[in-house]
């Protein structure tokens, strides 16, 4: 038997264990590198914008946030001024509804409806070797491209649409073998079209609000040829006295500003950020969004049918006025259409559709709500702008299902008789507080003199909203409660309505200690917020004395509905688009007087308010496209990292 020396004995033992060391070691360091992995995301990929410093503004304002959280965040880093004042004008779809062909995003030309690529950001995560190059191979069906940059670097290419590319990269750290981590890259693009009314283009929400001066301006009223002073518009020069004919050219240049004026649609609405926190949350899909609802939409005039345009659009170059905008559903099979021309493929993915209350004349009721005096009361109610109960109750039992019936064949074929693809997001009742009906009064209404809400007259819409109007509603877009459909398991559409049991604390009475300042001060809860004297309301019509332009029309609020007094301050809207023979003599006429007080928006949700719908909205959404647990994994990582 061989002896080993001691010493000899001792050398062996270091050796050995310096050899586990240093296999240990080899060892953590390819299990280190092991643990890399390729991750990738979509830049911009709201493809509505044109530039990816608008889509980055959300993406941090979305962090760790809801929605309602992220749109609070945004309007208090614009001091209540509102996000979309600066993206308005850095859109593919312009301002008279047409998309950009081609719509250059980000310095590249592409098409709006048909994308032929995406741009796609590529980093090697986890734990990358100090100092170490990776050489890059990106590999489609058109060939491959390779590249050299330190591990750190993220990687800018772009990818084909409908196509996988294949990424290579070889880790190169040192003496060892590179290490090769490959991963496939597949942007999935979602077309999502959004249908409806004024709730579902986001009426009451001016992408870019009026702006008001502290000056009066003259209304002339109704009753005994009287006159009455509220905020005028700032930079406003002409005549703001009742004593002159003042006209509409110079008045019109200072119009509050909509993504699309004909239809009042705006980036607030509940479709747009529904849409938006869909591309926000999933970094491997890119978001086509259409949107064509449109104010004063019913299923006849507006969905299936055309309808009378809102507003002119109003530019440097002059006013258009489109009298007329096209039907809905048509324009949105043109565009799928014209889709579907180069790419076969390309299909409508979702809907969101809000249908229904023009249908049962819930203006309407609105004004027989608010409406107190008696000269107005019965010029109103002979123009047949007063509604009653009575007729509402016959339009949603008799009319509506029919008509509601109409349009879902009308919509079966665009999504290819699957009608769970359509989310029918329902309304909120905009006259709760604390789960009761708001007190009535003039609070929030007294920008008019002849508006006050009735008491009796608007708990009796309350509960007819609450216990008939959206129960039915329900019904039609779940093809039950008798509710005909050829098909109900396809007929069946995607019902959300779980924001309305927020809304019960946040309707248009709502206030709080946490209101902006300028409403605690300058909106009197007694309707005593304007100077009755002519003279006095000349200089300055708030009895507060605060200019009217300290108004923020998207500061954070107990009430998630514009009260009239809401509508004027931050839209002060007249019916521009009406013909010409149904337009007022001048800007000072009565008529207008309480145009301007509601056709902005009274009785709509704010930003906030539909900033909770689409929270409500968004779960169902990903839910029927399958994005649950697609990129759940990867959310925190990818999408919350923006690429500058």
């Amino acid at each position: 038997m061989m002896r080993v020396r001691p010493k000899i004995f001792s050398l062996l033992c270091l050796t050995l264990l310096a050899t586990l060391a240093a296999a240990e070691t080899a060892a953590a360091q390819i299990g280190s590198r092991s643990a890399m992995q390729i991750t990738w995301e979509v830049r911009n990929r709201f493809r509505l914008f044109k530039e990816e410093r608008d889509f980055l503004l959300h993406v941090e304002a979305t962090r760790n946030r809801s929605i309602l959280q992220a749109e609070q965040a945004l309007a208090i880093q614009s001091d209540g001024r509102g996000w979309a004042r600066n993206t308005l004008s850095r859109l593919c779809i312009d301002q008279a509804g047409r998309v950009s062909k081609p719509c250059t995003r980000d310095d590249v030309a592409e098409d709006y409806l048909t994308p032929a690529d995406h741009s796609v950001t590529v980093r090697l995560t986890g734990e990358v070797p100090s100092g170490s190059i990776c050489t890059w191979r990106f590999e489609d069906s058109n060939g491959s491209q390779e590249q050299s940059f330190d591990c750190s670097e993220p990687i800018n290419i772009r990818v084909r649409y409908g196509q996988s590319t294949m990424a290579t990269v070889d880790v190169n750290a040192g003496p060892e073998v590179p290490e090769r981590l490959t991963e496939e890259i597949r942007v999935r693009d979602i077309l999502i079209a959004g249908l409806g009314d004024s709730i579902a283009s986001g009426e009451g929400n001016p992408d870019r609000p009026v702006e008001l001066s502290s000056g009066g301006f003259c209304f002339r009223s109704y009753i005994g040829g009287g006159e009455y002073y509220r905020p005028g518009r700032a930079r406003f020069e002409g005549d703001k006295s009742c004593g002159t004919n003042s006209g509409l050219a110079s008045w019109q240049r200072f119009n509050a500003q909509w993504s699309n004026a004909a239809c009042h649609r705006s980036l607030y609405s509940y479709q747009t950020r529904a849409a938006l926190a869909l591309a926000v949350k999933h970094p491997h899909i890119a978001v086509t969004f259409l949107p064509l609802a449109c104010t004063g939409a019913t299923i006849d005039n507006g969905l299936l049918g055309s309808q009378r345009a809102r507003e002119c659009l109003v530019t440097r170059s002059g006013v258009t006025c489109q009298g007329k905008v096209n039907a809905q559903v048509a324009e949105l099979r043109e565009a799928i259409t014209e889709a579907k021309r180069r790419q076969p493929e390309r299909q409508i993915d979702l809907i969101f559709l809000s249908v229904g209350a023009n249908d049962i004349d819930f203006s309407g009721l609105v004004a027989d709500v608010i409406v107190e005096n008696g000269t107005e009361r019965a010029l109103f109610r002979r123009g047949g702008v007063l509604g009653s109960l009575e007729d509402s109750r016959n339009a949603l039992t008799r009319d509506l299902p029919q008509d509601f019936s109409r349009l879902r064949e009308a919509l079966k074929p665009l999504v290819n008789g699957d009608m769970s693809r359509v989310v029918f997001v329902s309304y909120a009742n905009p006259a709760l507080v604390n789960d009761g009906p708001c007190a009535g009064g003039r609070d929030g209404f007294d920008i008019h003199p002849a508006f006050k809400a009735d008491p009796q007259r608007l708990a009796s819409v309350v509960r007819y909203v609450q216990d008939q109007f959206l129960p039915q509603l329900a019904n039609l877009a779940r093809c039950e409660g008798g509710t005909m459909c050829r098909d109900p398991a396809r007929d069946r559409m995607t019902l959300v309505d779980r924001h309305q049991a927020a809304f019960a604390d946040h309707g248009l009475c709502a206030r709080s200690p946490s209101d902006p300042e300028f409403d605690r001060q300058c909106f009197s809860s007694g309707g005593e917020s304007f100077h009755n004297d002519p003279v006095a309301g000349a200089t300055n019509p708030l009895v507060c004395g605060q200019s009217a332009s300290e108004f923020r029309a998207y500061s954070p609020r107990a009430r998630w509905i514009r009260t009239a007094n809401d509508s004027y301050f931050a839209a002060m809207t007249y019916p521009q688009g009406l013909p010409s023979s149904m337009q007022p003599s001048d800007i000072h006429d009565a008529s207008w007087g309480v145009l301007s007080a509601v056709y902005g928006g009274a009785v709509h949700p704010t930003a906030e308010g539909h900033a909770a719908m689409a929270d409500a909205a968004l779960p169902a959404a990903i839910n029927l496209l399958g994005l649950a647990a697609a990129s759940r994994a990867t959310t925190e990582e990818l999408v919350l990292q923006p690429v500058r």
